[in-house]
This record gives C-alpha cells, sequence and structure tokens, in this order.
C-alpha cells in the first residue's frame, strides 16, 4: 500500500475515533475509505471491526482514567447487547442492507428532535449511578446489540439515545458507556467475520492508528468541555449521517 494511501487511512480513522467518542456516526466515514482502497462492502465491514476494537480499547481507558466510568455498575447493559451482537453478525450478509440504512436514518432523525425539544435530559450532569435496569431496558439494549453485529453504522447513537434517555446517563457518562458495550461485543462480531474470510487485517491495524488517536483526543474533549458542549456536537453528527443515510450526498 503506497505511503499517501497509508497516510490517508490513519487520517480518516482519527476522525472516525474522535467522531465515535463523542456521538457516533464515524464508520460512514471508515467504511467508503476502505472500499475505496478496492475491499468489498462485505470485507469492508468486517476489516472496519479490528479498527473499532482497538479505538474502544483506548476511548474506555481514557474515560477510565478520568474516572468517567464504572465498570462494575456499568456493565449490566453490555450483557443483552453482547448476546443480541452475536446473531446479528450471523445474519449480516442475508439482511437488506438498504432497508435497515433507512429506518436508521428516520430513528437518527426522531433522535436529533430529541435532543433539541428535551435538552436538559442530555445536559444534566451524572450525580448517582444509575438504577438497576428494568426487562424492557434489557431488551431494548439487545436490539441495539443485534444492529451493532450487523453493521456498525449508527450503532452509537442507537447506544446513547438508549443510556441517555432510556437509562438515566448524561452524555459523557454515556458515551463512555457506549464504548464500553461496543468493546465488549465487537470480538464476537469481528470472530464471525474473521470466520467467514472478510478482514483484511493489514488494512485494519492500519486504520486502527488513526481510530485510537481519535478516541483518545475525544474522551478527553468530552471528560473537559462537559455534555453541554457534547450535546452540539452530538447535534451535528446526527444531521451529517441522517442526511448521508438517506443518500443527500
Amino acid at each position: 500500500m503506497e505511503w499517501y494511501l497509508i497516510a490517508g487511512l490513519i487520517g480518516v480513522g482519527f476522525l472516525a475515533g474522535f467522531v465515535n467518542t463523542l456521538a457516533g456516526g464515524g464508520s460512514m466515514l471508515t467504511l467508503p475509505m476502505l472500499m475505496f482502497l478496492g475491499l468489498p462492502a462485505g470485507v469492508a465491514n468486517g476489516t472496519n471491526r479490528v479498527a473499532i476494537l482497538l479505538q474502544n480499547i483506548a476511548g474506555v481507558k481514557t474515560f477510565r482514567d478520568n474516572k468517567a466510568i464504572n465498570l462494575k455498575v456499568d456493565s449490566r447493559l453490555a450483557i443483552p447487547a453482547v448476546i443480541g451482537a452475536i446473531p446479528g453478525a450471523f445474519i449480516a450478509a442475508d439482511l437488506n442492507e438498504e432497508i435497515m440504512r433507512r429506518v436508521i436514518a428516520v430513528v437518527l432523525g426522531l433522535m436529533f428532535f430529541l435532543v433539541l425539544l428535551k435538552p436538559k435530559t442530555w445536559e444534566r450532569s451524572m450525580i448517582a449511578d444509575p438504577e438497576r435496569p428494568v426487562w424492557w431496558q434489557y431488551l431494548l439494549f439487545f436490539f441495539i446489540g443485534m444492529y451493532g453485529g450487523f453493521i456498525q453504522v449508527g450503532t452509537g447513537f442507537l447506544l446513547l439515545a438508549g443510556l441517555v434517555m432510556g437509562s438515566g446517563y448524561d452524555l459523557v457518562r454515556g458515551n463512555a458507556v457506549k464504548k464500553w458495550i461496543i468493546l465488549l461485543y465487537t470480538p464476537l462480531a469481528l470472530a464471525v467475520f474473521f470466520f467467514n474470510h472478510q478482514v483484511d487485517l493489514k488494512a485494519g491495524l492500519i486504520l486502527a492508528v488513526g481510530n485510537m488517536l481519535g478516541a483518545v483526543v475525544g474522551a478527553k474533549f468530552a471528560v473537559s468541555w462537559g455534555p453541554k458542549v457534547v450535546k452540539y456536537f452530538l447535534l451535528l453528527a446526527l444531521v451529517v449521517v441522517t442526511l448521508k443515510l438517506f443518500n443527500v450526498f
């Protein structure tokens, strides 16, 4: 691979890691880049998980170092998401991706208006640990995990909505828990893609260099600036990703 392609892959990875840590939708950058390098869509989807895995290791460590996550408490909603990711990865080749993308675009559009109409919900600060989840929250995160196993695009937004609006987290801690959940289920999804020979490990590791750097910078930004600033970044990301999913550009 030529040096300028390597540099471009790392640069795109950095942007994706930063965006994924503060909001979501970074895979909208990395998947087209991987396909631009000549990887088929299925292989790009699998290869992207290598960078996602390492990105979330770096992001979770940074959040934990800044005491923005309590792994013992915050792992409860990760269990159903991890379970859901397994069938999601297996059906990745069988489900109509275009229909899924349109459904997620509508959901993200609704989420944008929820952030606008209920800003205090997204700006609050976390004082105590959330209460123990109830049955419907476990079910919700199972289906979010299933979608995450299928295709990474939009998963971060769905997890944030579930954590902030459904479970009482603030945006900073919600982003931290989001990365922890994705970190836990990504190895399982990645194993399925490896089994089906849909991973280019070299491209994935190069992309991961940028993703990890972006995740560290994004996590420090979130902790330093707090929920109010992160909210505006989330709104911007929601608009861009929703328009992209509707093929506006």
